[in-house]
Order: structure tokens, then C-alpha cells, then sequence
């Protein structure tokens, strides 16, 4: 299947300007073009942009993924450095992973005081 810039953009909640300059950076290798010179994504394009999303919302630099792009071309003897690349940036979410745990349970107690307060102010007979 193909995809439009607009529908990559959509697809993957980015602007579109975002995606041209993933091409510009060599982020994306360059993306397939009709005669009129609209770029055309493929399946491989979208694998390939939602890994680069997954690595910039988790805050890897555009010069780290370059470097993992990299890697990437040179073939199976970077497979080693490229996979802990990865595993860096898992432990990175899993750290965030946690701390929004312990950010949503306190969250959620302090719902619970208040929604105990407000049973106890209505049994009391106030609105």
C-alpha cells in the first residue's frame, strides 16, 4: 500500500514539515516521488517512521538516531551496538514507566481523600 505525506502525517500524529525534515536529516532514506514530485511512503517508509517517532518520543536525539541509522547500513557486525541502543532506550521508559506509576497512585489517593470528603459533607446534609 502507498501512503501521501498527509497520511503518514495523520497516521503518526506529526506534522508534515517533521516528516520532510526526517528526509532532509537522512533519517528517512529518500522517500519514493511521483513525476509531479509528491512523495509517495510504503509500508517499509511507515516501519521505518514509526521507529524514528518511538526513538524522539522517548527522547533520543536527532544525532543518536543518525548514528543508529548508521549502524543500521553497515550490516549484521553492528548488531550487537545497535541492540543496546535499544535496550538503553527501553530503560529509559521503563524509569519513566515507574515514575508515572507512583505519580498516577498518588494521584489516585488524593481522588479517593477528596471523594471521601465529599461523601462526608453530604451526609452531613450540605450540597
Amino acid at each position: 500500500m502507498e501512503y501521501t505525506i498527509k497520511n503518514v502525517a495523520e497516521k503518526f500524529n506529526i506534522a508534515a514539515h517533521t516528516l520532510r525534515y526526517y528526509e532532509r536529516e537522512g533519517l528517512l532514506p529518500p522517500v519514493h516521488r511521483l513525476e509531479n514530485g509528491r512523495r509517495i511512503y510504503s509500508e517499509t517508509d511507515l516501519m521505518r517512521i514509526q521507529m524514528i517517532c518511538c526513538m524522539r518520543e522517548t527522547g533520543m536525539s536527532i544525532d543518536a538516531i543518525k548514528h543508529y541509522n548508521m549502524l543500521n547500513l553497515l550490516g549484521e557486525d553492528t548488531l550487537p551496538e545497535r541492540r543496546q541502543i535499544i535496550f538503553h532506550q527501553k530503560e529509559i521508559v521503563e524509569k519513566h514507566i515507574n515514575e508515572y506509576q507512583k505519580y498516577f497512585e498518588l494521584l489516585t489517593q488524593k481522588l479517593h481523600y477528596y471523594d471521601s470528603l465529599d461523601a462526608q459533607i453530604r451526609e452531613k446534609g450540605r450540597p
